[in-house]
């Protein structure tokens, strides 16, 4: 078993900041790739950002710029800085990760309960 606990959504004003955090613990051996998707009202779940246990990233076009992904490998924890916030960036936003139970195990996908992230003024 798998536990996940994403923190850090709220709401901020246009232009504001806010970071998202997702610890993963339990049974893993290894996680390789980490992301972030988010769900805004009426629309389908998309891809915001992805970081490979090597570092490597990769950002949706609508956030390049604006939002950071990172890793913290011994802590089994992918963080989003999300800068220069914007309307259409109301989501709910969740984290996933793939990972292996054993070394000989296949990848699994994890996933967080998800944040809400409302940007309003």
């Amino acid at each position: 078993q798998v536990q996940v606990v994403e923190s850090g959504g709220g709401l901020v004003q246009p232009g504001g900041s806010l970071r998202l955090s997702c610890a993963a613990s339990g049974s893993i051996f290894s996680i390789s790739a980490m992301g972030w998707y988010r769900q805004r009202p009426g629309k389908q779940r998309e891809l915001v950002a992805t970081i490979t246990s090597g570092g490597s990233t990769n950002y949706a076009d609508s956030v390049k710029g604006r939002f950071t992904i990172s890793r913290d490998n011994a802590k089994n924890t992918v963080y989003l800085q999300m800068n220069s916030l914007k309307p259409e960036d109301t989501a709910v936003y969740y984290c996933n990760g793939k990972y292996r139970r054993a070394s000989n195990s296949l990848l699994t996908d994890y996933w967080g309960q998800g944040t809400q992230v409302t940007v309003s003024s």
